[in-house]
């Protein structure tokens, strides 16, 4: 019998959610993501000194500049042990900003570029606000593929099949952790709302043939992973990708095309604000996730400022 990592990379693709390349090789993994909180972790592993030390040259005191040259430096890294994609994050403090996104943006594609790495192989993850999703519109126009990211609601995955945008990545864990919390429940099964909101997402696009890739992500146990086996795109941690990998149980695919979607829905910026206001889980779970992505970005660049 084979583990479940590789029934579940019979029809899903899978992606690991971190920093560390060394575990990424490990696992071997197509794709993977990062973002600040990785890239702060990343920052304390023994191999990225030098990394770090390098990206504060010739700065002239642009901490920003050194982190963004920093994350491409743990990307660059990370294509070397993956035949894929990496996913790097735009500063989570432009969240509300189109215009900074857009310059934040093109600046890790040309850092990218300048290193020899085409834009065919970087995923530019940007938050699921309206104003994320307008300015990775802009960008998916100018060929730069985009991975919306800190997505709770569904008027969120509405929007950014509308916006054509290439990936989305719905929050499991942080949806299952709110209502743990709000209603005490611990969810488990179909029964689970990540898992759930995930599920209805992806019969969704399917049923309205939108492209937009559906790539489930922050996992708390394997069974939310078991029970979307089969979507686009899982993004995992080493952890439990290690876990599924000296598992020999069955593992039954979940979802495939063809099962029954609800109707395109089109929103406006007055619709797409008013149904976010009215999903609780999905408000606080998108602010929580961008303050806590700045506050370790505030981490990273001071670490990097030290060095400067």
């Amino acid at each position: 019998m084979t583990s479940k990592l590789e029934q579940l990379k019979q029809f899903t693709t899978v992606v690991a959610d971190t920093g560390d390349f060394e575990a990424i090789a490990r696992v071997k993994p197509v794709d993977a993501t990062t973002n600040p909180s990785l890239l702060l972790k990343a920052s304390a592993i023994q191999g990225y000194a030098e990394l770090l030390n390098a990206c504060v040259a010739d700065c002239k005191g642009d901490v920003g500049l050194a982190s963004d040259r920093f994350a491409v430096a743990v990307g660059q890294e990370i294509l070397k042990v993956i035949p894929g994609r990496i996913s790097t994050e735009v500063d989570a403090r432009l969240s509300f900003d189109t215009e900074a996104m857009l310059k934040r943006a093109h600046r890790l594609i040309d850092l990218y570029e300048k290193a020899g790495i085409g834009r065919d192989r970087v995923l530019i993850k940007i938050a699921s606000t309206w104003e994320g999703i307008r300015a990775a519109e802009q960008l998916e126009r100018e060929g730069i593929q985009c991975n919306l990211t800190l997505l709770f609601s569904f008027a969120q995955a509405a929007a950014c099949a509308d916006a054509g945008v290439f990936l989305i990545s719905p929050f499991v864990g942080r949806i299952y952790d709110w209502y743990k919390k709000a209603n005490g429940n611990d969810y488990t099964g179909a029964d689970d709302p990540g898992v759930q909101s995930v599920t209805r997402i992806y019969n969704y696009y399917k049923a309205n043939d939108y492209k937009t890739v559906v790539m489930g992500a922050s996992f708390r146990n394997l069974n939310q992973i078991e029970q979307l086996a089969g979507c686009d795109r899982l993004t995992v941690s080493p952890d439990l990708l290690e876990k599924l990998a000296v598992d020999e149980g069955k593992l039954e695919r979940k979802l495939a095309p063809g099962q029954a979607g609800e109707a395109r829905l089109s929103l406006n910026e007055a619709q797409f604000r008013w149904l976010s206001n009215e999903d609780a889980m999905a408000t606080e779970k998108l602010a929580e996730g961008i303050r806590q992505f700045a506050r370790d970005q505030e981490k990273l660049e001071a670490l990097l400022q030290a060095k400067l």
